[in-house]
């Protein structure tokens, strides 16, 4: 569900980041710079699990090496810490733990959610008088990931129609999207009635109707259960997720954490995993185009080093040493505009035309996602997932072949230290179309301006 005009976003101040305070004590600062570092390394390894690596605990302890300047700032009568680490250093620290690294270009992720509390349902604005906003706000931040919510202006009111997302109907869910040019479109549902389990919602309610409770009554209100659940639609793959909890800011915030370690694991660039690529550029039809053409491939995070190869009329050819897999830099210019790759009718690249009820069903393991999809074989049908959280009991993973239909499996729920040791992330899969043949040598269109 990829919209043809999309283009990711260049995210700034990876390197940076901002720590609350008390004071300017001396003391305070020391501690809200490794917990700043440790807000860069997030950012930067894409997951919470590369925080418990030995290399880049052992940093933190001594994060004020690698620090290249710092200020504060006072708003609203809050002060905070705005630290800025040094790239090179910290990149070293990561090729040193053999961890990868995720560029700079990150996709625009469009996250619908609706919010249901008892028989009322709402889709939540980007500007809602609510703390979901601020809060998805702060996790991009965070995170580094581009976030948006929709409008719900006049447009939308007229292209959104609420049930269509909260059945998960793919084709209306991506034409209601198409204003917004986003690479990942995120829907989420969050509910403290029709997604409970029956058995949990009639005991709270059985509570909160004894006239007899006083004050009882009160703060059982504040553990009336809430579940979550997401579907991401991205490169005509679906996956899906379901949680629950008692804080539903909780459960968004752990939501939008596994949805950025699935996204982190397309784009990430590993220094040890570096090979050598061979492809061809038509439309190169100038010596400015060179030039341009030359220099974008040479500015990629995922490229090392380019070699020109050949030249002949307006094709050229390059031999690119890359830092992380074939696949990684594939996905990587999926984001941008300027170099397309032509498959010239012998791949069916994952796009708009292309729906999920296809009914020749292939099931991925995000953990193979690194390799290149088209030459993907079927996997075993069966996931085992590993996410956990302290606040969030995942109630069930789902594996979908249709969008109204569910099979759904228990998982236990582990400590947070088993969050940062099961790693890779596994979450459950969907539908993509069947793989076929791609040319050996990749071929691109370059868009010349």
């Amino acid at each position: 569900m990829l919209s043809a005009s999309s283009t990711a976003l260049e995210v700034n101040d990876l390197y940076q980041a901002k720590v609350v305070v008390d004071s300017q004590d001396r003391a305070q600062r020391e501690q809200a710079t490794k917990k700043a570092l440790q807000g860069v390394f997030l950012k930067v390894g894409g997951k919470k699990s590369v925080l418990a690596h030995d290399v880049l605990k052992k940093a933190q302890k001594r994060a004020s090496r690698y620090v290249s300047q710092y200020r504060y700032q006072r708003k609203d009568d809050q002060l905070s810490l705005i630290v800025s680490f040094n790239e090179d250093k910290v990149n070293q620290l990561f090729e040193e733990a053999n961890l990868a690294l995720w560029g700079s270009l990150r996709p625009q992720v469009l996250l619908w959610l609706i919010d249901e509390q008892g028989v009322s349902r709402s889709i939540v604005a980007s500007d809602a008088d609510s703390i979901i906003p601020s809060s998805v706000n702060d996790f991009s931040t965070q995170r580094g990931l581009p976030i948006i919510m929709p409008l719900m202006d006049l447009t939308d009111s007229t292209q959104v129609v609420l049930s269509d997302f909260w059945g998960y109907f793919p084709e209306q869910i991506q034409q209601a999207s198409l204003r917004y040019f986003a690479d990942t479109i995120v829907v989420m549902r969050v509910s403290d009635s029709s997604l409970v389990d029956v058995n949990e919602n009639t005991v709270e309610s059985n509570t909160l109707n004894d006239a007899s409770c006083g004050l009882l009554c009160e703060q059982q209100e504040l553990v009336i259960p809430k579940v979550l659940d997401w579907r991401v639609f991205t490169q005509g793959i679906r996956y899906t997720q379901k949680y629950q909890g008692v804080d539903k800011v909780s459960l968004i915030n752990q939501g939008l954490s596994d949805i950025t370690e699935l996204i982190y694991q397309s784009y990430a660039l590993l220094a040890s995993a570096e090979s050598d690529f061979v492809i061809e550029v038509k439309n190169v039809t100038s010596l400015t185009s060179d030039t341009q053409l030359f220099n974008f491939l040479t500015d990629l995070s995922a490229v090392k080093a380019v070699t020109l190869i050949s030249a002949q009329g307006d094709v050229r050819q390059f031999k690119l040493d890359l830092i992380g897999s074939k696949a990684s830099f594939l996905a990587s210019l999926r984001l941008n505009n300027k170099l397309t790759q032509q498959f010239d009718g012998l791949l069916d690249d994952f796009s708009q035309t292309q729906q999920f009820n296809n009914p020749e069903n292939v099931t991925v393991d995000l953990n193979n996602l690194n390799s290149d999809p088209a030459l993907s074989e079927t996997l075993d049908n069966s996931v085992t997932p590993s996410i956990s959280n302290p606040d969030v009991h995942i109630d069930k993973i789902t594996q979908e072949t249709n969008p109204t239909v569910e099979n759904s499996g228990t998982l236990n729920a582990n400590s947070v230290d088993e969050l940062t040791k099961n790693d890779p992330l596994q979450i459950l899969t969907e539908t993509i179309t069947p793989p076929t043949i791609v040319p050996k040598m990749p071929v691109f269109y370059w868009e010349q301006g």
